[in-house]
């Protein structure tokens, strides 16, 4: 299951979507672990993903440098104070809080989808 977990993530990440948003639920789900557990598991594949996701747009010029370095910086503060704000939830209010917030972007995705249909 790891290794399907693991492609199928990967293909949504390289998509520049968040392999996140996929495995962290599903490692949850499938593997029965806690929510902090499989979060950081998702930092630990994030990264080389990350990094081969980044070199192919990269070298097909769809990154803006300076964009993405103020982004980045940005969120290294924030990931610090995210981190340390998760450490000290309990498991089951931060699962909660990331179920409504996968519940929101997919609530977002779908009136987007049907604003533009229309």
């Amino acid at each position: 299951m790891s290794i399907i977990l693991g492609f199928l993530s990967g293909i949504i990440s390289g998509m520049g979507i968040g392999g996140g948003a996929i495995l962290i639920p599903a490692l949850i789900l499938t593997s029965g672990i806690e929510q902090k557990l499989a979060q950081g598991i998702n930092l630990v594949y994030f990264l080389p993903t990350a990094v081969f996701a980044l070199i192919v747009h990269i070298k097909n010029k769809n990154v803006v440098i300076k964009t993405a370095l103020v982004i980045g910086v940005c969120g290294i503060v924030g990931a610090i104070i995210g981190s340390i704000t998760a450490m000290n939830l309990n498991n089951e209010l931060l699962r909660k809080m990331f179920g409504i917030f996968l519940g929101l972007i997919g609530i977002r995705e779908v009136y987007k989808g049907i604003k533009t249909k229309n």
